[in-house]
C-alpha cells in the first residue's frame, strides 16, 4: 500500500521576482526525509508534477499512519490548500487510481 499526496500545484504566495515558485515541495520533500531518516514512512520515489498537481508517495506502515503523515504535510506552512490523499498501492499504473481522501482528513 501507498498513500499518494497531490497538492495543488500553485505558486508561492508573494514569491520575490526571479525566485524558485515552488519552495514548498523542497520543504515537503525534507519534512518526508526527516520521517524517513527516523524511520517512520519510505519515501517512495521522488515526487513529481501530474498535470495541476504535485505528487509526493509515502509507504512503509499503515494506512492510518500514512494518512496522518500526508495531513502533516497538508498543514505544512506554505503547502497550498486543497490537497488529497490517494490510497493506492506500488502496482497503480497512473497517479490518483485509488480511494481519495481530503486532507487533513479527518476534519
Amino acid at each position: 500500500m501507498v498513500v499518494e499526496i497531490h497538492v495543488p500545484l500553485l505558486p508561492a504566495s508573494g514569491p520575490p521576482d526571479g525566485s524558485y515558485p515552488f519552495p514548498w515541495i523542497d520543504d515537503v520533500e525534507d519534512f518526508l526525509l526527516d520521517l524517513e531518516e527516523r524511520g517512520d514512512v519510505e519515501v517512495f520515489d521522488e515526487g513529481e508534477d501530474d498535470g495541476d498537481v504535485y505528487v509526493f508517495i509515502v509507504t512503509g506502515a499503515g494506512e492510518e499512519e500514512l494518512l496522518a503523515v500526508a495531513s502533516r504535510v497538508a498543514m505544512l506552512p506554505g503547502v497550498p490548500t486543497g490537497a488529497v490523499a490517494v490510497v493506492s498501492d506500488d502496482e497503480a499504473e497512473e497517479f490518483g487510481l485509488g480511494r481519495r481522501v481530503p486532507l487533513p482528513a479527518g476534519d
